[in-house]
């Protein structure tokens, strides 16, 4: 019953400002590791953010000094908070979590960067 449900992608201006949210239900998923994805068409599905139980922070070159990563345990949700957004940056942004060795994926939310 475990699920986690993406939100706030949607257009914006190359330079623009977007946070993304995922919240999780189901399961508590404070004590395990969690990340961002994204997956533009014809591309792999790449790791962008990664934050650990501890809030320690990992993230793409790509991203570096423009995302950043955080967590409400309280509230089951994580956050993506994306700045000076440019239109590589434009995917399919999804939620991820591993519990007890099985992988949760959201469904995805679309983030264009366009003119």
């Amino acid at each position: 019953q475990a699920q986690l449900v993406e939100s706030g992608g949607g257009l914006v201006q190359p330079g623009g400002s977007l946070r993304l949210s995922c919240a999780a239900s189901g399961s508590d998923f404070s004590w395990n590791p969690m990340g961002w994805y994204r997956q533009a068409p014809g591309k792999e599905r790449e790791l962008v953010a990664f934050i650990g139980t501890g809030g320690t922070t990992k993230y793409a070159d790509s991203v570096k000094g423009r995302f950043t990563i955080s967590r409400d345990n309280a509230k089951n949700t994580v956050y993506l908070q994306m700045i000076s957004l440019k239109p590589e940056d434009t995917a399919v942004y999804y939620c991820n979590a591993v519990k007890f060795g099985q992988q949760y994926w959201g469904q995805g939310t679309q983030v264009t960067v366009s003119s």
